[in-house]
């Protein structure tokens, strides 16, 4: 289930973008997002049943701080371990494939989970990487952690979609005589860069359009399979690009200079011959 798809369920049971944002770590801008592209409605379903399968879909997890195991300030706080992951590992192995998936290192991990000497854990770090339950849960933490970073990167180059494809015409409405700008909950404030009211004209610059389709571009050709290319290509093809039109006329005309020599030509003259054509006239 994609992370917008679960967002969707707890929008149809009630919760607000603000609480949807901090339970998926995004922004409260991104929720908005999905909501208009995912067409969101709290009436879908009854939300007793939403509540539900929101229950059937979450894991149950519990909290455990270990005594006496030896953690720094920052990482000395409440561990969530998931039951149903590995129950044959206590709580100090689980802590050892924690820090083991964040750090790589046998001795250090094992130092901070169980508390000891830096030799008992030099001496017992890597024999305990050798233990099969401990191995799996590893790369059980470390495909996670993977997914988590591709998460963050779809989410930016979501971000990078929404930029290219931003309508001005979006955050204001004209009623009457007058332009005034439409409220915050209905926009999605993250794209713009600076808006402002002068002598009651409004002023509004969005983030740069260009720069986000030229990124876009370039990460498509290196993530052909990625789920926003269709759209891209798609939403590309319904705007006009002169600039690419401008390239494939030059690249034209040096396939006809190319086929067709003629001594002494130029490029220039074959680009008056175009014109001539387009308009209808001749010398």
């Amino acid at each position: 289930m994609e992370k917008y798809e679960q967002a969707e369920l707890d929008y149809i049971a009630g919760m607000k973008y603000k609480e949807i944002a901090e339970k998926y770590e995004t922004s409260v801008n991104t929720v908005k997002s999905w909501k208009q592209r995912y067409n969101w409605v709290r009436e879908k379903r009854n939300s007793r049943d939403v509540k539900k399968e929101c229950a059937h879909k979450n894991k149950k997890v519990c909290t455990q701080k270990i005594k006496g195991a030896a953690v720094s300030d920052e990482t000395e706080k409440e561990q969530v371990f998931d039951n149903t992951e590995n129950p044959a590992l206590d709580e100090r192995k689980k802590l050892f494939c924690l820090f083991y998936s964040q750090t790589f290192n046998a001795t250090q991990s094992y130092q901070k989970a169980y508390g000891c000497s830096l030799n008992t854990a030099r001496a017992h770090g890597y024999e305990l990487l050798r233990n099969v339950e401990v191995k799996s849960e590893i790369e059980h933490l470390t495909e996670l952690k993977r997914q988590q970073l591709l998460a963050k990167e779809s989410d930016f180059v979501e971000l990078q979609m929404r930029i290219a494809f931003a309508d001005a015409g979006d955050y204001y409405a004209i009623k009457g005589d007058k332009i005034v700008w439409k409220d915050s909950d209905q926009t999605d404030t993250q794209l713009v860069r600076e808006a402002k009211t002068v002598k009651g004209d409004i002023s509004l610059s969005l983030y740069d359009k260009q720069k986000a389709i030229d990124w876009l571009t370039k990460y498509f050709l290196m993530h052909p399979d990625d789920k926003y290319k269709a759209e891209f290509d798609k939403k590309r093809a319904e705007v006009k690009d002169d600039s690419a039109e401008q390239i494939l006329a030059n690249m034209q005309i040096i396939t006809d200079v190319l086929k067709n020599p003629v001594p002494n030509r130029k490029i220039e003259d074959l680009e008056g011959d175009e014109e001539s054509e387009q308009t209808g006239t001749t010398e």
